[in-house]
């Protein structure tokens, strides 16, 4: 169970937290929204774990030149070819049968996600800047399915806060990617290619640029007459600190304490940001409420 438990990366599921923001902005909370939802975020769960397994499958033998990823369940011998095409196979066929009770829409969805990744796994990872727009659309297609897929219209300001901030950590990714090849013993034979293109000078600026709009879009949509319509107070601005101390944590960690390779992880190991998140979430719960 531990290395099938592993290729999963069950970790990862955190990233589909993404698809309870539409019901959460809404105010959609009622048992059968929310209920649809939870379906929602266990489809993206199966298939992201199906999307793991199909790129373990595709890069096993540069995974087993890798001196990290040689250990990974597949090169390492952990777990065999045959049995990790059978749990792909379960995998997605889960999530399309669970898409497929909620709404065709949440299935459209999740058949885009799946075909973006496999866009990106065969080639288009390799494109510079286009890779990080396709990670950033992965996000957008789980706010979208936690959305239209539920019958709820898409705020537009959502989406340009999803896709502001899915930019930012997609291009701090690839500036700690690059951080790593900075160590004298690293090998660089064994980076993406993609690097190749990308400069610290560039991906800073990049970085700068999509947290400042974050901040800005953020903080626009908590003062803007919709949002006080919708949620009756004015009080959701007082939030916009922890949203800025937030990134300022994301960006200290990408540079004086070598993350930012796994979003998930970094945020469930730093206490910093994992307080930060829980505070967000119960002051924005409690202004909504």
């Amino acid at each position: 169970m531990r290395p099938t438990l592993t290729l999963m990366r069950p970790h990862q599921y955190l990233k589909n937290g993404f698809v309870f923001l539409g019901p959460l902005f809404a105010h959609q909370w009622s048992l059968d929204t929310l209920g649809q939802a939870l379906l929602v975020f266990a489809a993206f769960c199966a298939m992201a774990s199906a999307v793991y397994v199909m790129n373990d499958l595709m890069d096993i033998e540069a995974d087993r030149a890798h001196p990290v990823k040689q250990h990974r369940p597949l090169p390492s011998g952990a777990l065999s070819h045959g049995r990790a095409i059978q749990l792909l196979a379960i995998l997605a066929a889960s999530a399309l049968a669970l898409s497929l009770w909620v709404s065709p829409g949440v299935t459209l969805c999740l058949t885009a996600y799946l075909g973006v990744n496999v866009l990106y796994s065969w080639r288009l990872k390799h494109v510079v800047i286009l890779d990080v727009f396709l990670i950033s659309s992965g996000f957008m297609l789980r706010i979208l399915a936690g959305t239209a897929g539920l019958g709820l219209a898409p705020s537009a300001w959502l989406l340009l806060c999803g896709l502001m901030v899915t930019l930012f950590l997609g291009f701090a990714k690839r500036r700690a990617e690059l951080l790593v090849l900075d160590d004298p013993r690293a090998d660089r034979s064994l980076a993406r290619r993609v690097l190749d293109d990308y400069s610290p000078a560039m991906l800073d600026q990049f970085i700068g640029v999509t947290a400042a709009c974050t901040i800005l879009a953020y903080g626009l949509y908590t003062v803007s007459p919709q949002a006080v319509e919708l949620h009756g107070s004015t009080a959701l601005v007082y939030t916009l600190p922890l949203v800025v101390y937030g990134i300022f944590r994301y960006v200290f960690l990408l540079h004086r304490r070598a993350r930012g390779n796994d979003t998930a992880r970094d945020l469930i190991q730093d206490r910093h940001m994992l307080a930060t998140l829980g505070i967000w979430l119960i002051a924005t719960l409690w202004i909504l409420a």
